[in-house]
């Protein structure tokens, strides 16, 4: 045995939640003057006295938000194990608190300009980087994480030195890909010293970053069927090669194991996240550019006939109980419109492309696509269908998509827009409803009392 005994500061943080009209809202304050990390967003926390971590945290909630908390409120959420970039190391206890008595203000204004309410999907920036690896372990379900920083990493939170590692609980074996698929990702690049779950959270595929032992970053990620394996597998071989660094390479696959290795790819995902109006044009310009690539990677076809309604009424049975008055009326009227629309060229499409699939380098400006498990030829308006919801009400960012894209929709265009809008929303809703995600049932609604508003004369 070598060395003292290893001891480390204790910090305690309040993850005071409630419910938004946007899902699950967070307790966030902006450190100011003298302190570590000003004008950084961080959870209300402090330093453990001669107390219990709950008495700790609900000392902390008094101090700096004025809220009193009763003991028996707070929740065990997730335990951090930190290391700052300057080597300092402690260990953070976060709990969650659902319940208060009055309301929160800045109460220590020397070390604290602001407070506010934040989704976990529109983080404000900058957060520091232990603080984000709270939150972000506390949304995966983790008890436990690991948070060692780089010489040299920023304070801040950013997603290119992003060094969460989550441990697994007892009885949770898909923390990491079993051996099998542990031995096909090393076999492609070599041995594997960390592995984070970096799964979307209402998807069937799981996806894991994998850290090399060497340096390097790659995605190992197992599809949920055949379909979808040979679909991503077929497209990353295909057209997705002309995007050049705006997509993942494909560095090994299993038809087997229905896995693969993916290079990585920069920036952050734009869902949720939030910029500057003019950066937001700007960004937006470049989806539209994005999607001319995709749509022009290879020569259209001819139109190969009626759009999908075989699964109309499978989804509209799950879908029926959630619908608004006048819903399915519409719905119908839809889908006999769409019997009778002429055809279109059909391109490579991706599929799924919306802001979660998106991510954009503010630094370099560069915007990139990831996860092609639904590309196949379509109409090329099919890859507008979910995006479209995110320039509801903002015309300046429908403009700059167009301009980036080259062209407007043609009449016929417009015309598909809307009917596979309105499919995509009964799936949704369908979807959504059986598998407990509210936001895509809310998506749904809203493309729908959208595109009712629009039909009418």
């Amino acid at each position: 045995m070598s060395g003292g005994r290893h001891t480390v500061p204790v910090d305690v943080h309040l993850l005071a939640v409630r419910d938004g009209e946007r899902g699950p809202e967070v307790l966030l304050s902006r450190r100011a003057g003298d302190v570590y990390a000003p004008g950084l967003w961080h959870a209300p926390s402090g330093h453990l006295e001669q107390e219990s971590v709950v008495a700790g945290v609900v000392r902390e909630t008094l101090e700096e938000t004025g809220l009193v908390v009763e003991p028996a409120d707070v929740r065990a959420a997730v335990t951090v194990n930190h290391r700052s970039p300057g080597g300092q190391e402690r260990v953070g206890f976060f709990f969650e608190v659902r319940r208060w008595h009055g309301t929160p203000r800045v109460m220590e204004k020397q070390v604290c300009d602001a407070m506010g309410w934040f989704t976990f999907d529109a983080l404000p920036e900058p957060m520091v980087a232990y603080c984000r690896a709270g939150l972000d372990a506390y949304r995966a379900g983790a008890r436990m994480a690991v948070h060692f920083q780089k010489p040299g990493d920023p304070i801040a939170y950013d997603p290119a030195a992003d060094r969460l590692i989550l441990v697994p609980d007892p009885g949770s074996p898909c923390a990491v890909p079993d051996d099998a698929v542990r031995a096909f990702a090393e076999q492609a690049v070599g041995r594997i010293a960390t592995w984070s779950d970096v799964s979307w959270t209402r998807a069937e595929s799981r996806v894991w970053r994998a850290d090399g032992a060497d340096g390097g970053t790659w995605y190992v990620k197992i599809h949920q069927n055949d379909r979808f394996h040979q679909r991503e597998v077929a497209a990353l071989r295909g057209w997705v090669a002309r995007l050049g660094a705006a997509a993942p390479r494909l560095v090994a696959a299993d038809a087997e194991l229905r896995a693969i290795v993916l290079t990585a790819v920069g920036g952050r995902s734009l869902h949720g996240a939030t910029y500057p109006p003019e950066q937001q044009r700007r960004i937006f310009r470049s989806i539209g550019q994005l999607a001319a690539a995709i749509h022009t990677s290879a020569p259209a076809r001819p139109a190969g006939g009626m759009l999908p309604l075989g699964k109309l009424e499978r989804h509209l049975d799950g879908a029926r109980p959630h619908l608004a008055p006048g819903d399915e009326e519409f719905i119908r009227t839809m889908a006999e419109k769409a019997a009778h629309l002429p055809g279109v060229d059909v391109v490579p499409t991706h599929g799924d492309f919306q802001l979660r699939n998106l991510r954009w380098d503010g630094s370099a400006e560069a915007l990139y696509v990831i996860d092609f498990e639904r590309s196949e030829d379509g109409p090329a308006v099919r890859d507008f269908v979910r995006l479209s919801d995110a320039w509801h009400g903002r015309p300046d960012l429908l403009q700059a998509v167009m301009e980036g894209y080259g062209r407007p929709f043609t009449a016929e265009e417009e015309d598909q827009l809307t009917v596979l809008s309105v499919l995509d929303a009964v799936s949704g809703i369908s979807y959504g409803a059986a598998h407990s995600d509210p936001e895509l049932v809310e998506r749904g609604h809203r493309t729908l009392a959208r595109l009712r508003t629009a039909q009418r004369p």
